[in-house]
């Protein structure tokens, strides 16, 4: 038996948005602005999805200083310009608004809230979500699980019923920090995450277009 899904948790990057060219142009300019070595461009990719500040570290080998440096001159040029070189998924928005008849949409993203926000907004895509949340602007709420707690306070306060949560996403941090609150994840198979990603989720949908057909399956009852 399965039961239908009461609230659906989106990621941005690599879900909703092609966010690679803005991210990665940003960090390329501000590791050559400050001396620093720019990783070649397949490992760069890696840097879309996961905190900033976590890919500074695995990616590019950066901690301490040299990690706060980069982060403070990307995030200049990001909020300035690359915000805003990156396109909606072909199709992401039809499917957007499928699933909002299924249940009521929540954005669960590692970019900062007020970034995000900006974005959804420029691009006609806010108004389609009950709730956005995202990194605290000091990125001290930045890990996925910390995103979705915080999405989860925010759908409880406008009184949405959570109970049965899931949550679209295309990397390991999202399936990973789905899965400390107990919800499962369907990968969007069009994004940024490597095929072993995927593991532990419930479903790949391959394009948006599946997505509502894989929602409006519903949950398994435990029942």
């Amino acid at each position: 038996m399965s039961a239908p899904f009461t609230v659906i948790l989106v990621d941005l990057d690599g879900t909703v948005m092609d966010s690679a060219p803005g991210i990665t142009r940003s960090l390329a300019v501000a590791l050559e602005e400050l001396g620093l070595p720019v990783p070649p461009p397949a490992l760069m990719v890696e840097f879309v999805g996961p905190p900033i500040l976590d890919g500074l570290r695995d990616v590019a080998g950066l901690t301490g200083a040299d990690a706060a440096r980069t982060l403070e001159r990307y995030r200049e040029r990001y909020r300035r310009l690359g915000a805003f070189e990156a396109e909606p998924y072909a199709g992401i928005r039809d499917a957007l608004e499928r699933l909002r008849e299924l249940a009521p949409l929540a954005l669960a993203t590692s970019k900062p809230e007020t970034i995000a926000t900006r974005i959804l907004e420029h691009f006609g895509l806010a108004a389609l979500f009950t709730v956005l949340a995202g990194a605290s602007d000091d990125e001290t709420r930045s890990a996925k699980a910390d995103v979705i707690a915080h999405a989860l306070a925010l759908l409880d306060e406008r009184g949405i019923d959570r109970s049965r949560p899931v949550m679209i996403g295309d990397r390991i941090h999202d399936v990973e920090g789905a899965a400390e609150h107990g919800i499962p994840t369907v990968v969007a198979g069009w994004g940024y995450g490597a095929p072993e990603e995927a593991a532990g989720a419930v479903a790949i949908a391959r394009t948006p277009a599946d997505l509502p057909g894989i929602v409006a399956a519903g949950a398994q009852d435990p029942g």
